[in-house]
């Protein structure tokens, strides 16, 4: 039994040596594997040609209740609306890629995490998504952006890891 044990700890123990390098890598392939694409995607629905010209699917995205009063016509948005989204359409581009190529990367996860809490309220408060709860039985938005939210905390944490601009250029 003491045997086993001791294999375990000695086993235990290499992994634990690997996590410095590992956990940070990790965390942004699954990011890349998991997200990436859905940003990527939901910014490339929010242009109309041009990064500064706002498709009628971004002010429904972003401002629900304002472009349904309008019937989704843009020329109808406010200056502010305009910014957010132009905004929101150059963090939903620059953040997930700061992220693959390992740029600051820990500025970029914290940027992301609160594109996903400002993104949820929209879900909830303009697109009537229900919030849900933690700790019941069915999953729901809420569980969905708390492990989103972890897996960036993992990188705010512990930086890009190895395989990053931020090694290369010394930013950790």
């Amino acid at each position: 039994m003491t045997a086993l044990i001791s294999t375990y700890n000695d086993t235990m123990d290499k992994v634990a040596n690997t996590s410095g390098w590992l956990t940070p890598t990790l965390a942004r392939v699954v990011f890349i594997a998991v997200l990436f694409f859905y940003y990527w995607n939901s910014a490339t629905l929010k242009i109309d040609g041009s990064i500064f010209s706002p498709s009628a699917g971004a002010f429904g995205q972003i401002f629900p209740k304002a472009a349904e009063a309008v019937l989704y016509d843009v020329s109808q948005m406010t200056f502010f609306q305009r910014i957010v989204i132009f905004m929101g359409t150059i963090a939903e581009f620059a953040l997930p890629t700061l992220l693959l190529i390992g740029l600051l990367t820990r500025l970029a996860a914290l940027g992301m995490i609160g594109f996903v809490w400002v993104q949820t309220l929209v879900d909830v408060t303009g697109h009537g998504v229900k919030l849900g709860g933690l700790f019941n039985a069915a999953p729901d938005i809420l569980d969905q952006r708390v492990l989103w939210t972890f897996l960036l905390l993992v990188i705010v944490i512990n930086g890009a890891g190895p395989i990053s601009l931020d090694r290369l250029l010394r930013l950790k």
